[in-house]
């Protein structure tokens, strides 16, 4: 692809990602699937700089109303700032990729040349840029992120701001860590223990993981660090019954029947359950590369579902990981910010109750309800824990440090009644859990 064709295929997508809810990467690798052309040079160049463009936007929207061109904001005049901020590339190079060409982007209009030129020179970073702006996350989440977080909020964002690394769980149906650590450096994979999860390798670089043994083989599985920690303070064991109520792809299912399994084979009931079919369907392949086919898979309702009636007080742990903002997980997809507001929230917030009080239903006395998100709002984690309590007093919360203990080994990263994690304090995504227990 000539440069031309790489910055007009960074339009398309990043068009594509304003209007779609499919996260950013699955989007590109839709992309670049209908257009074998491409060499892995090409999707690496676009990629980078999709992610780029989008960790930048509130920078680069910032600049463009400063101009005072009145110009509306849109995915094409973020890649012409952001080639001219970040790239630091002249009017005269941009003019010679904007060609109108074959798959090349259409002529500059004067509106966008004139864009250009203002911008030209201009550090991408500037002294005026109010702290929302300058640490990208919307206006509106300023309170809350402050008033968790206070003086240490711009290295908490600074941290969301940066590219994750790529995480792995050892699937121990098939192996031990220390089995999948060889076999993957037979691969020539440079990987290493992740520093909290006993089960995690942290991989350094990109890598073609498909095409590795140990994942062909179901001996490792993709999840961040922090998810494969709250996976192991559900405390799942071989011969109980649990339920993961927001099964979603998959990922906390595996982890629980990795743990439930007995000589290789999950011992006890396990039932994914999800208000999308379709997820439930997309588990198979993995559910079968894992040796985990025995999980029970369900489609339920979003309110009112029978089955939840049918199966009071069965289980010995629900984990309900619910729907939220997903703060946590900026680091994976940057444009999820821009894609609430307030009021968003308090449909989220609201629906976030609703499964609260559905999933409690099924927890029998002396069972566990384990509620996470990976958010990091306070609106969705501790006070939705304090509502919870006072409208459900059977259900109290257990310390994550004696949790810790009995599940992971050792002393919590921060001590204290849940566990928060987030990429400045423990290197993983943002997570929230709580672990309560029906005390009658």
């Amino acid at each position: 692809m000539t440069p031309g064709a790489r910055v007009e295929a960074t339009i398309e997508l990043l068009t594509a990602i304003d209007a779609d809810d499919q996260a950013p990467d699955q989007i590109i690798d839709g992309y670049f699937r209908s257009r074998r052309y491409a060499g892995s040079g090409d999707r690496r160049d676009v990629g980078g700089r999709v992610y780029d463009v989008l960790r930048r936007r509130a920078k680069l929207d910032w600049w463009i109303e400063r101009t005072g061109l009145s110009l509306e904001t849109n995915s094409r005049l973020r890649a012409i700032s952001f080639l001219i901020l970040e790239e630091r590339k002249s009017l005269d190079d941009v003019k010679a990729m904007f060609t109108g060409t074959r798959h090349c982007p259409e002529l500059l209009s004067d509106p966008e040349a004139e864009l250009a030129e203002a911008l030209y020179g201009r550090p991408l970073l500037n002294r005026d840029m109010p702290d929302h702006v300058r640490l990208e996350y919307p206006e509106w989440m300023d309170r809350p992120f402050r008033a968790l977080w206070g003086d240490k909020l711009e290295q908490e964002m600074s941290a969301l701001n940066q590219v994750a690394p790529l995480d792995l769980r050892v699937n121990t149906i098939k192996g031990t860590p220390e089995d999948a650590l060889a076999r993957l450096q037979e691969d020539y994979i440079t990987c290493a223990p992740t520093s909290l999860s006993p089960l995690g390798i942290r991989v350094e670089g990109k890598v073609r993981l498909g095409g590795t043994r140990a994942f062909k083989e179901g001996l490792v599985e993709v999840q961040d660090e922090g998810s494969q920690l709250v996976s192991m303070l559900c405390g799942a064991k071989p011969g109980m019954t649990v339920v993961d109520y927001c099964a979603g792809a998959g990922g906390k299912t595996l982890a629980l029947a990795a743990a439930m399994a007995d000589e290789g084979r999950l011992s006890g009931r396990l039932f994914a359950l999800d208000i999308s079919r379709y997820r439930m369907d997309r588990m198979t392949p993995r559910l079968k590369r894992a040796g985990a086919v025995q999980v029970r898979r369900r489609a339920i309702a979003a309110v009112d579902e029978p089955w939840v009636e049918e199966h009071k007080g069965f289980a010995d742990r629900v984990l309900i990981d619910v729907p939220c903002t997903g703060t946590g997980s900026w680091r994976r997809n940057p444009d999820a910010r821009w894609c609430f507001t307030p009021e968003r929230l308090a449909e989220i917030r609201e629906n976030q109750q609703r499964i609260m009080l559905s999933a409690a239903e099924l927890v029998k006395p002396h069972g566990r309800l384990i509620y996470v998100t990976c958010s990091l709002l306070q609106e969705e984690n501790e006070q939705q824990l304090a509502w919870f309590v006072e409208k459900k007093p059977e259900f109290q919360p257990i310390p994550i440090d004696e949790v810790w203990s009995e599940t992971v080994g050792g002393p919590p990263p921060p001590s204290g009644p849940c566990l928060r994690l987030s990429p400045a304090s423990a290197g993983t995504d943002g997570f929230f859990c709580a672990v309560l227990e029906r005390q009658r």
